[in-house]
């Protein structure tokens, strides 16, 4: 699970703090590799304006030679540019993924949360879980909320 600072850090960083920080999630302390997935907060912040959208970007490394990525935006297409970005930065091919809509302006971290935790439960259950497909996802702040009281 990577850090939305160094999520922004990999997308607009100088090439080599990108590196050392992609390198910081992935290595164990003793050198080793051992990251088979991540999962990055997307936000279409830059250097010079804020953010207003979340997204998820899930890469699938069990293939290191060959590393997919699946973008799951709740407002379809608006975090496309930095998604694609933040893939061909980490050296994945991105690969189309669908996900449920928000209905309203302010739930896409709500939906990238709820999204991370529904991929997660499927990677759990099986090897060969559908990460394409998050149509079917219940975005539900309220039950969020009563998770991060408990």
């Amino acid at each position: 699970f990577v850090d939305p600072l160094i999520a922004f850090q990999l997308n607009h960083g100088a090439d080599s703090d990108a590196l050392r920080a992609f390198h910081r999630i992935v290595h164990d302390r003793n050198g080793n590799d051992t990251a088979e997935f991540l999962f990055l907060p997307v936000n279409n912040a830059s250097a010079i304006r804020e953010g207003d959208h979340w997204s998820l970007l899930l890469v699938d490394r069990r293939n290191q030679e060959r590393p997919v990525a699946y973008h799951y935006d709740s407002l379809r297409g608006h975090n496309d540019e930095p998604a694609a970005r933040l893939a061909a930065r980490l050296g994945a091919d991105l690969q189309d993924a669908s996900m449920a809509q928000q209905k309203n302006g302010y739930d896409c971290g709500v939906f990238a949360v709820d999204g991370t935790r529904a991929l997660v439960r499927r990677l759990a259950g099986r090897r060969q879980a559908d990460l394409r497909n998050l149509d079917n996802l219940v975005a539900d702040r309220r039950a969020l909320q009563n998770r991060l009281r408990g």
